[in-house]
């Protein structure tokens, strides 16, 4: 509800409290009249505010944009000042919405704890909708209407909860004898479905082999809303079913005030029983849970592979007298490893978006480990805010971060000495930046990084141009430290760099 609410002067918080309450139910009920609902409230003698808005799921809404807060004046709205007024209900006026579309607006004046009107519902639909409903039995007409009625006096439990109701969902009436009164063609067709060939209007649903019995029965003893979902041959249904409550007196019921009495002493005339059809999505849901099952366990094979590798050359790096070549194959080992991070993560998670602190993480644990023989004294840090990438940057950003690690190892540190290597990470809005420093030696007299010609950092250059489409600069200082700035691929999917040009 929109704060403007607290701005109406003649509201009280007992009154708020009850458009409150009355706030959630009228998504549902926008869904089942195919109406634009919105709740106004006086802010003066000649204006409005719209405190609260619902607009359909099954037709398309006359209002595409947010109207909560927006004041109007009589001439725009003459049916809902009328009610705010007089406290009746308005019905029938017609007016144009701002494309030039002719609608039709109803009025319902809703009350407060003291008895005077605090706000007035506005029922819109277009004439085509209104069309439709004079063509609909007056039977069903009659339940939205009392269902309408006790929404806005909170006689229902439940309605909140139960999920939108959509274009192709189909809908029954039944009446407290549980006989259907009501089929709408497309639950008329859903039935169809399940071979019922029969007219279901008159039928008892005991006549039916399906769980409608059992949820109107379950509805009867508990009088509130239920939403249930159920095998039905080879269709999964998902039913709502809502009670439809007698008026327990002779007060009109627009003059009730809104307060839930004990449902055991309430009569149910009838119950509306909403059917949707969720076969398609839930073999869809289950398509994409088994695909992106082997999908991880893919990732989960190539980690081991990659870790069966890096075994391997470990054990040749054992085996050779060469120190130089025994260094070359721990430089691979460790970018192998630093490959299996991301492999590991996604065999780990569904999404193939990579948290890079996470990935930063594990490199690091892997140098405490395996590669860092003699480097005691040596401390890491890594600093900076969780960093989500599609697994195309990530992958390089970890050969990249295990690189510039080794290299200041390498290079930046004798096996004597202590000092620290930082890992820091910023998240821009649009950008990345990586900065990898170390406390140690600087920069050799006369380093040109365009004329280097160590495999590490050609290799860092190579990512970042080519795959990161960034920068990278090397500074001097107390220590060296690497900066890496590239742009951010936007979340959501694998995409190449030509998508983006």
């Amino acid at each position: 509800m929109d704060d403007v609410v607290h701005k109406c002067p003649d509201l009280t918080e007992d009154d708020i409290d009850i458009l409150e309450r009355i706030e959630p139910n009228l998504a549902l009920l926008a869904d089942l009249s195919g109406a634009d609902m919105l709740i106004y409230c006086s802010l003066a003698e000649d204006r409005a505010v719209a405190i609260a808005q619902a607009r359909p799921h099954s037709v398309p809404p006359i209002y595409d944009e947010p109207l909560c807060g927006k004041v109007i004046v009589p001439p725009e709205k003459p049916a809902m000042f009328d009610t705010l007024e007089t406290g009746s209900s308005t019905r029938g006026t017609q007016g144009i919405i701002s494309e030039g579309a002719p609608i039709v607006q109803d009025a319902e004046p809703i009350y407060g704890v003291d008895g005077k009107v605090i706000a007035a519902l506005s029922v819109e639909k277009t004439m085509i909708e209104k069309e439709r409903d004079r063509h609909r039995p007056i039977r069903f007409r009659k339940a939205l209407e009392r269902l309408q009625a006790m929404v806005l006096q909170g006689e229902l439990e439940g309605l909140s909860t139960l999920s939108p109701f959509a274009e192709e969902d189909g809908v029954l009436l039944v009446d407290h004898r549980r006989r259907i009164r009501y089929a709408s063609d497309i639950a008329t067709n859903l039935y169809r479905r399940l071979r019922y060939m029969d007219t279901l209007e008159k039928k008892d649903l005991s006549s039916l082999d399906t769980s409608d019995g059992a949820l109107v029965q379950k509805v009867l003893q508990e009088k509130r809303c239920l939403e249930m979902e159920a095998q039905e041959g080879n269709r999964i249904w998902i039913r709502k079913a809502i009670p439809i409550f007698a008026p327990t007196d002779s007060v009109p019921l627009s003059r009730r005030l809104l307060r839930l009495p004990k449902t055991p002493d309430r009569t149910i005339t009838g119950v509306l029983i909403l059917i949707h059809d969720a076969t398609a999505s839930r073999r869809e849901e289950k398509e994409a849970r088994i695909r992106a099952a082997m999908i991880q366990e893919i990732h989960h094979r190539v980690k081991n592979n990659l870790q069966t590798i890096a075994s391997l050359l470990r054990l040749q790096a054992r085996r050779t007298d060469s120190d130089e070549v025994r260094h070359e194959l721990a430089d691979s080992v460790s970018r192998i490893l630093s490959v299996a991070a991301v492999h590991e993560f996604l065999s780990e998670h569904e999404s193939r978006v990579i948290n890079l602190k996470d990935v930063s993480r594990r490199i690091l644990d892997q140098l405490r480990q395996g590669v860092m023989s003699g480097e005691e004294g040596i401390r890491f840090r890594l600093a900076g805010p969780n960093v989500y990438l599609p697994t195309q940057q990530a992958t390089a950003c970890a050969l990249i971060i295990n690189e510039l690690l080794q290299n200041a190892l390498e290079h930046g540190f004798s096996p004597s000495e202590g000092g620290e290597i930082s890992v820091e990470l910023q998240d821009g809005a649009d950008t990345v930046t990586m900065k990898i420093s170390n406390t140690g030696r600087g920069l050799p007299e006369g380093f040109d990084l365009e004329q280097d010609i160590h495999l590490g950092l050609t290799i860092v250059q190579t990512l970042v141009e080519d795959d990161l489409r960034g920068g990278f600069e090397l500074r001097d200082g107390e220590g060296v430290q690497a900066i890496v700035t590239f742009p951010k691929i936007p979340l959501g999917g694998e995409r190449k760099w030509s998508d983006l040009e």
